[in-house]
């Protein structure tokens, strides 16, 4: 007889009450995400920001350091992440097929276009960066791995959007907003759903200026064994480089690229 294995979640998994969360432990989670964001915090500055006290904060950041989860710089007296995290944020990558086998892909974009190759996924209704192959340009985009981008201002998080039903869609928007990055963020969920409609008709989308002025992005996206949209591929540099007769151009290496890609890693819409 096989022995059933223990279920990996209790029954009350989805149940974040108080009860069922320990405090300390959530303090300490949002500490490393503080610190993940930053290029380098001080103590104080940690405190200050999570209103926490300096010596409850040192304790979580010593807990923290013993598993090399986090590091201080001695001269600049600043807390950075760890080896530890890396280690366990790698965890996470090797679970994606598609990662693995998207290098040779973005490279092959990178020497077409002459741009900055990106990989993303849709986590928490942002656009997590996975992986990025860099144009040798002095002005480049940059987005290195573990970055996140608001869905509706990210080429990658546009494509993925297209995927979804436009109801769907109004509903991410109630439910997160259409923050509002640069004159051309598209803030309107009107002029969102115009644009999708676009990007379905033509299969690639275009971050125009949205999330930072004077930077283009142009992705496609990536489906799964099942035919799932599951990771977006772009290309990304400035408006000087990707101007609007370039756009074309690009769309159809990405699109041809993020085709290539499904392909490779099983999906029968390929």
């Amino acid at each position: 007889m096989t022995e059933r294995r223990s279920r990996g979640r209790p029954r009350a998994f989805h149940d974040t009450t108080r009860q069922n969360t320990i405090q300390s432990l959530d303090r300490a989670c949002v500490i490393l995400a503080h610190i993940a964001e930053a290029q380098g915090l001080t103590l104080s500055e940690i405190a200050a920001r999570l209103d926490q006290s300096p010596a409850t904060v040192y304790r979580v950041l010593s807990t923290f350091a013993t598993h090399d989860m986090v590091e201080l710089d001695p001269v600049q007296q600043t807390w950075h992440v760890g080896a530890g995290a890396f280690r366990m944020g790698s965890a996470f990558l090797r679970r994606t097929n598609t990662l693995e086998r998207a290098r040779p892909f973005m490279q092959r974009l990178v020497d077409l276009t002459g741009e900055t190759a990106n990989l993303g996924i849709r986590q928490d209704g942002k656009v997590l960066f996975l992986s990025q192959v860099e144009t040798h340009q002095s002005i480049r985009a940059f987005f290195p791995p573990g970055t996140l981008s608001p869905l509706h201002a990210s080429g990658i998080g546009k494509a993925l959007l297209a995927a979804m039903e436009d109801d769907a869609i109004r509903r991410l928007v109630r439910d997160a907003g259409l923050e509002g990055f640069t004159p051309k963020t598209l803030t309107g969920t009107d002029r969102l759903l115009e644009d999708i409609a676009r990007i379905r008709e033509r299969g690639y989308a275009i971050d125009d200026e949205e999330r930072t002025t004077g930077m283009r992005c142009v992705a496609a996206p990536v489906r799964n064994a099942a035919g799932d949209p599951v990771a977006g591929l772009s290309v990304s540099g400035p408006v000087s480089r990707i101007s609007d007769a370039a756009v074309r151009a690009f769309g159809d290496h990405v699109v041809v690229a993020a085709r290539d890609l499904s392909r490779a890693t099983g999906s029968p819409e390929a």
